[in-house]
This record gives C-alpha cells, structure tokens and sequence, in this order.
C-alpha cells in the first residue's frame, strides 16, 4: 500500500524547506517519490517518462523526484507502476487549492493498492493575517482542507503575535494538528508522527485510565466477602470548541469509575454503597504556543487538587515552551507532581483526564 501525503503552502510559505527535512530526518530509508506539480508549467528540462508528462528533476538520499507536467492522474498511476514506492509526497504549486488536488488524488486512486494518508498547510505565520486577507480564496481553501497546519516562521513572531496567528487559522480550521514550535527545534520523525496522528495526548492518556480502570474491574473480596463495584462502560462523544490563545479539544467519555477509592465503601452493618452513576471519565485539553515557568506550571498542578474547584482529576499531562528557553513536560495524578525539562514537542499541549471537570475553571487555570 503506498502512501500519499499532500504538503500544501502558499507562495514561500516553506513547503520544499519541510519536505527536505521529513526527507532526510524521518523517510532516509524509505523508498519515496517526490512530485511536484506545476499544473502544466515545466520548470525543467529532461527527458524520461517525457511522454507520460514527468519530467525528473533529480535522485538523491533514496529519493526520487520528479514534475507533473501533463494530466495529473494518467502521470500519477505512471509514477505507481513505474516505481511502486512506499510513499508519494506531492508538493502542489504555491496557488493551487489543496481540495482540487486531494480529489485529483482521490481520483487517480480507483482500482489501486494507495492511500491519501495525510493533507498538510504550511503557513507563514509571519504573512498570515496578510495572506489571508489579500489571497483569501487559495489560503484559506489549504487551510480548510489540512489535517495538520505546519506554522514556519514562528520564531520571529513574539509569543501575543503567534497566539493572534493561531486563533486566526482556527477560525477556518477547528480541528487540525497545528505545529507552532520552530522547526529547527524538532526532529522531523516528530513532525511526520503528527501530521501521520501518531502523537495523540489525550488517546494515550485515556487509554492508561481505562487501563488502571478495567484492573479494578475485576471481582475482588474483602475481608467480609463483599464484592467490589463494577461498572459498564458506554461509548463516548466528542466536543471541540475554540480557545482564545489555542486549541481546547473535549472528549467525553462515558466511563464511570470509583475515585481513587478501588472497592465500594461499607458502612458498619455491611451494606452496599455504589458510587453515582452520573460519575463518568471525561477529558479538556489544550493545544497553546504560549511559554510558562516552572513555577506557573508547579502551581498548575497543586490547584488540580482541589476537588471542589476542577472535578475530579485522575491524570494530566503536558509540555509546554519554558520561559528559560527549554520545554517544560509534566505529570500529574491526585497528590503526586512530577515536572522536568523535555525536549521541544511540536506545540505546547495539556491534558486533563477525570471524572465532572469543571472545564471553564480548567481553561481559567492553564490559559495565559
């Protein structure tokens, strides 16, 4: 099965500079065919596969790379049976729209072992406000389409500027991946895990709850032979909603749970006291490039013992730019902290995993 990514980007947005790094950082031992489509304009002169409209334009670290000057899809499926590479990575031109090119793809799929694996908009957060008001038919319509938004630029950008730009590509986009730490700061393995939706904070830590949840499922006794609790679970449902400086992502799962309390309680004649029903797992996070310190992070976390304040809180992890230059990363669960330096992940994120959370206090608390 070859796999097809579309790295979008308006005009010296930074697509090639992207590509060159996932590339030589993350594809270096994977068999990859590089396309670059002009939409009719030859930009090279050379002569194989001339008469099936690609021109190749050079072959370098595995890597073959090559324009489609003729029809998209007739040049395509030449691409697929000539070379039967593990992955294609299509480079549109800078005003193209990126729907026209996912359907040409789609298109040119039919009766073939491929897959569209991912949509990708580069953005220049320092044009963006810019291009969107000046080229707004073409930016925005990447925009829309992307599965993740690949921010460049962003370390010429203050920390208000960048919060402005992100909010900004979140009005036409509210459920993307958005990468706003500079490029030069991550591997480009991290990148393709996020674009691929290899690195998802909340499914991780959701699945080490239900995990620590379904141990305790099982019947245990205690000293009078009473049986714990046992709980079924439902399905979930998800909620996203914007937030001012980032991305507040809600999933609620309808999963009950017993506190930190792992068999029902009995009182001293030995009856029976189930917990609430209503008692349900339920996950807030936050995408944000805004920078904190130890400090703000430390008091974060001593805040999310109050019951009262937050909900419940079993779990919460996150990594976050450090105002010291670094990355921050964090672990939570009910009295217990641990906070540590990491390396720079491609956007500040957190995650709160528990049982009634009180989100508008969650998102007064970790905001900026």
């Amino acid at each position: 099965m070859t796999k097809i990514d579309i790295v979008s980007g308006f005009l010296g947005a930074g697509k090639t500079t992207l590509i060159k790094k996932l590339l030589k950082e993350a594809l270096a031992d994977t068999k990859v065919v590089l396309i670059e489509n002009e939409f009719g304009e030859i930009g090279i002169d050379g002569g194989f596969l001339k008469e099936a409209g690609i021109e190749i334009k050079e072959m370098n670290s595995g890597c073959i790379c090559c324009s489609l000057v003729g029809d998209f899809g007739a040049s395509l499926k030449e691409v697929l049976d000539t070379y039967s590479p593990e992955r294609i990575l299509i480079e549109p031109s800078g005003v193209g729209k990126l729907s026209d090119v996912m359907k040409a793809v789609q298109d040119a799929m039919a009766d073939r072992e491929v897959a569209l694996n991912s949509a990708v908009a580069v953005v220049d957060a320092c044009k963006c406000k810019m291009y969107i008001k000046n080229f707004g038919e073409f930016f925005i319509n990447q925009i829309e389409h992307a599965g993740t938004i690949v921010l460049s630029r962003t370390d010429k950008l203050s920390e208000e500027k960048l919060a402005a730009c992100v909010e900004m590509v979140r009005e036409h986009n509210a459920k993307a991946t958005i990468i706003t730490t500079p490029w030069d700061a991550l591997e480009g393995q991290d990148i393709l895990e996020t674009i691929e939706g290899a690195k998802d904070l909340e499914a991780e830590l959701m699945q080490e709850v239900m995990r620590k949840h379904e141990e305790h499922q099982h019947h245990h006794h205690d000293g009078e032979g009473h049986e714990c609790c046992h709980h079924e679970h439902d399905e979930h449902e998800h909620h996203h909603e914007h937030g001012e400086e980032g991305h507040e992502h809600h999933h609620g799962h309808e999963e009950e749970h017993d506190h930190d309390h792992e068999c029902c309680h009995h009182d001293h004649e030995g009856h029976h006291h189930h917990h609430h029903a209503d008692e349900i797992f339920t996950s807030w996070g936050l995408e944000t490039p805004s920078v904190y310190s130890k400090e703000e992070i430390e008091h974060i976390l001593e805040e999310l013992d109050k019951e009262e304040e937050y909900g419940l809180v079993l779990r919460a992890k996150g990594m976050v730019p450090s105002t010291d230059g670094g990355w921050i990363y964090f672990d939570y669960v009910p009295e217990e902290r641990n906070v540590r330096s990491g390396k720079p992940d491609v956007t500040g994120k957190f995650c709160v995993i528990g049982s009634k959370l009180k989100e508008d206090k969650l998102a007064a608390l970790f905001q900026k």
